[in-house]
């Protein structure tokens, strides 16, 4: 039995919804002394936003809002000037948030209640971790902003303006569908950049493993197997980071799997994790060996957003979709394979993607593109495995083989079973 008047029911949950908004935002409010306003002032701020929604929608009015808005100002500013002898600046964080808030109880009224709990979260998380996005502000060199900065270029700028329509040989050149693969590369690219930008080398062994597989296995398991010739103590220690950065970055290309091509998501995972759980097995064995490693190096990644970097890694991509197409018009899916393995040994990455928009184009059938896609990786793994054995030598690749011959062994089976 409803205690509410039917056509009252869907004000109250809106008024309900703004009100529970205000209490997050002022809950985190209420908690730092310096602010100038608290959990009751944003509980009301909120529903004063959905209450002139409300009565600027039934009035035909929506310069009401504007005054509500000005309203709010105007209280603020007369705050501040009250509060005039104070001899340290507060700062515009919660007179920010106010407005904020009286937009989302607005937005409520408006019918985004799910929008504006989400951006109130978003708001309380902002608000919340201040000391924690200060540090990593004063940890970011010019070289890391000028990063963000080339990126948001590369996915905000140049890909918007690309025709999106197939050219050349076999349609199989789109010049926006190429450079979203770019913009997706560098992007999780550059997310294990910062991260290892971030963490230092303090954090050791796991973190440096994980972001640096995110950002370039290749580059992790060539610095490592460097540092592990040069420092006989730190060999184990540089095989298990190899061994992490190596299983991460299986999950990296399911990840752009499940973006780029979602059904097929499920058996290239299957396969995967065939590879994963040994990798993750024989990491855990050696675990143990690190709790006497020193400082550990960081691994030399190259900004993965700098033009140079995004169009070389566009040109190859593109290169391959044309051979791709080319060999499997000529010999099936076998010259397919061939792409792959022969791509894949210093970029897996562009075969992958490749072998996903053949997919996409249904001109590869799923069980043959989940073969190519776990051929690349193998391929790679090939290649890095020669580097742990050319350049670190036999007493890592003691420590080191075992793992990443297991994850290639691991493959082939989950291959097999598929």
């Amino acid at each position: 039995m409803s205690f509410v008047v039917p056509e009252l029911a869907a004000p109250v949950e809106a008024f309900a919804t703004a009100l529970g908004i205000g209490l997050l935002i002022g809950m985190e409010r209420e908690r730092r002394p310096e602010a100038s306003a608290g959990l009751r002032t944003f509980a009301l701020v909120a529903m004063l936003g959905c209450l002139f929604a409300l009565l600027g929608e039934k009035t035909g009015g929506p310069w009401l809002l504007a005054i509500g808005l000005l309203a709010i100002a105007g209280s603020m500013v007369a705050a501040n000037f009250s509060a005039e002898q104070e001899e340290q600046y507060r700062g515009f964080t919660s007179e920010a948030a106010i407005i904020v808030t009286y937009g989302l109880g607005a937005a409520v009224w408006f019918g985004y209640s799910t929008l504006a709990v989400m951006l109130a979260i978003t708001t309380t998380v902002l608000l919340y971790f201040k000391a924690e996005l200060r540090q990593f502000s004063e940890r970011m060199t010019p070289k890391d902003i000028n990063s963000i900065l080339q990126f948001a270029v590369l996915s905000l700028v140049i890909l918007p303006i690309l025709p999106s329509a197939d050219f050349g040989p076999y349609d199989a050149i789109n010049p926006r569908q190429i450079w979203y693969m770019v913009v997706l590369i560098s992007g999780l690219a550059l997310a294990g950049y910062l991260a290892l930008r971030i963490i230092g080398a303090r954090h050791g062994a796991a973190l440096l493993g994980i972001f640096g597989g995110l950002a370039s296995s290749t580059a992790t398991t060539m610095m490592f197997s460097r540092h592990a010739r040069e420092t006989v103590d730190f060999v184990r220690m540089s095989a298990v980071v190899i061994m992490i950065a190596n299983v991460m970055v299986m999950i990296r290309i399911a990840i752009v799997a499940g973006i780029v091509a979602p059904t097929l998501i499920l058996p290239i995972v299957a396969v995967f994790a065939c590879g994963i759980g040994p990798g993750v097995a024989l990491t855990l064995y050696g675990w143990r060996t690190l709790a006497s490693a020193g400082t550990l190096p960081m691994p030399e990644v190259k900004n993965p957003t700098e033009l140079r970097i995004a169009i070389s890694f566009a040109l190859l991509y593109a290169l391959v979709l044309l051979a791709s197409a080319w060999l499997q018009e000529m010999a099936g899916n076998r010259g397919l394979f061939v792409v792959a393995l022969v791509s894949g040994l210093t970029d897996a990455d562009a075969s992958v993607l490749s072998t996903l928009r053949l997919f996409n184009l249904d001109k590869l059938a799923g069980a043959d593109a989940v073969i190519a896609v776990a051929l690349a990786l193998m391929a790679n793994l090939v290649f890095k495995i020669g580097l742990v054995l050319v350049i670190g030598g036999s007493r890592l690749a003691r420590y080191a083989l075992p793992g990443l011959l297991a994850i290639g062994l691991g493959m082939a089976v989950g291959l097999m079973l598929i």
